[in-house]
């Protein structure tokens, strides 16, 4: 996808003069497989954004953790969806038996298949710092933050309401935390958001969720990796304002957004579908609305200013493999993992 650029990151509290050296990562992208295999590109790191799993009992899982954990990859990241119900401890403790009546699981033997593999790294609502350190890789670092949490719809895993929601319309779980509550946990310093559910707007057909599109107006990480809407599947490109931060209005803080168009759709392709962010891929666009700011803006503050020269762009990639959703009408069909390549700084 030439002409897709990225940028160095830096500190949030202050400028860095002298910025570290980035290299090439190669990160591969692939959610809801729902206990599909498919033929995976080569890469640095591959991102699994939920739905491992069709309703997430032992046997499931642990065929989706042997095959990612064979995969070729010096990082592994991971997290659960809607789907995955028993990694969901109090969902399952109040609706398992509907799911799995006859063959009840247990759900810490389930969640050990993940958080104890030593090859990959799970994150339920957490985030974590990723060091390449295999003497043959790129050797860089980024941080991320993954959760496994979609609006409610039906009686499913890791739901919450969204802001709209009529109390009447769905069985809540009481537990249940509100979408503003989620959204403000994310780092506002990460580079890679992790979630299942896509931001309103972005790669989601308008049914994605409100909230985590304000938030990431706000925190405007490198890279937002998401699926759950099978038939959304897709990348945009956002470019925010420079002088955006602290804007209420989502739409006010976006400059522009940009389609991809997948130069391999082909599922039977050998070809990968790839979205090329670094400075390579074309042209480095970094001086987009930054010296002719619109009528009224007003500079900010230090803190904002350093974000807003740092935080230029989001790519938001919905990277669902299943193509179909329930009943399949007319067969099941797949999508192919994204391919991205970003440039990332070198930590040694």
């Amino acid at each position: 996808m030439k002409g897709w650029l990225g940028w160095k990151h830096h500190t949030m509290a202050a400028p860095r003069l002298n910025p570290r050296p980035t290299r090439r990562t190669r990160i591969v992208c692939i959610s809801d497989t729902h206990n599909s295999t498919v033929r995976l590109p080569k890469g640095d790191v591959l991102i699994h954004a939920g739905d491992l799993t069709n309703q997430g009992t032992y046997s499931e899982l642990s065929s989706a953790v042997e095959w990612l954990e064979k995969a070729p990859y010096e990082a592994k990241i991971v997290i659960a969806g809607n789907h995955d119900i028993t990694l969901d401890r109090v969902f399952y403790s109040e609706h398992g038996s509907t799911f799995h009546n006859q063959n009840p699981q247990d759900p810490a033997k389930c969640l050990s298949l993940l958080t104890s593999s030593p090859f990959i790294t799970y994150l339920q609502h957490s985030s974590a710092t990723i060091r390449l350190t295999h003497p043959k890789g790129p050797g860089t670092e980024f941080t991320i933050f993954g959760s496994p949490y979609s609006p409610r719809h039906g009686t499913w895993a890791f739901s919450y309401d969204r802001a709209d929601h009529d109390p009447g319309s769905n069985q809540a779980t009481t537990m249940a935390p509100s979408a503003a509550e989620l959204w403000a946990a994310i780092p506002q310093d990460v580079d890679i958001l992790l979630t299942h559910t896509p931001p309103y707007g972005h790669c989601d057909g308008f049914l994605g969720c409100q909230e985590l599109r304000k938030a990431l107006a706000e925190v405007r990480p490198r890279l937002h990796v998401c699926g759950h809407l099978h038939q959304s599947r897709g990348v945009e490109r956002v470019k925010w304002h420079p002088d955006g931060f602290g804007t209420a209005n989502c739409d006010n803080l976006r400059a522009s957004v940009e389609r991809w168009q997948d130069p391999s759709p082909d599922p039977a392709s050998a070809k990968i579908s790839l979205v090329d962010l670094t400075a390579r891929g074309g042209k480095r666009a970094l001086d987009f609305h930054d010296s002719a700011m619109p009528p009224g803006s007003q500079i900010p503050a230090l803190p904002d200013l350093m974000r807003s020269l740092d935080r230029r762009e989001t790519c938001v990639i919905n990277c669902a493999i299943v193509a179909t959703s329930w009943p399949h009408l007319g067969g099941k069909r797949f999508n192919k993992p994204i391919v991205v390549d970003l440039d990332l700084p070198v930590w040694r």
